[in-house]
């Protein structure tokens, strides 16, 4: 099931830009592309502001950060080496705590034991703050551990 914004349920509910609130370290966000996008500010304070869009508008704002120069993100003050281990944990972590949001649960278990795909993303890290094994694989891990605890 290839994972995108403008394909049919679920598959769109289980893009970045669904509006699927969530916390992380004490910031609400109202989506994980919001959240992905905010990685690419410096200031908490921005931070917090991008977290809360959805979709394009969230896109649209991180869209012309230069990052990719430094291959360096940023969370809540701490700076995050883009292919280090503790920037896969706070990957680890935010989609853990998206995980908590019962419509994502609905979508993420409609697609069954589906493979899932993102044929729009890319592979490269040093591209992307987010490539297609890293957003896919952890979508099937958690659908893993949420059909476990049904």
């Amino acid at each position: 099931m290839d994972i995108g914004s403008g394909k049919g349920y679920p598959s769109s509910s289980l893009s970045n830009f669904a509006p699927h609130p969530f916390v992380i370290d004490g910031v609400e966000c109202n989506s994980m592309e919001g959240f992905l996008q905010s990685l690419k500010f410096k200031q908490p304070d921005m931070q917090k502001f991008v977290c809360k869009l959805v979709g394009k508008a969230a896109k649209f704002k991180g869209k012309k950060k230069p990052w990719w120069k430094t291959q360096k993100l940023n969370w809540n003050g701490a700076e995050y080496e883009r292919e280090s281990e503790e920037y896969q944990q706070l990957l680890d972590r935010a989609y853990d705590a998206l995980s908590q949001n019962t419509s994502f649960q609905k979508a993420l278990l409609a697609t069954n034991d589906s493979p899932l795909t993102h044929k729009i993303g890319r592979s490269n890290p040093k591209e992307t703050i987010l490539t297609e094994r890293e957003f896919c694989s952890r979508l099937e891990k958690l659908r893993k551990k949420l059909k476990k605890s049904l």
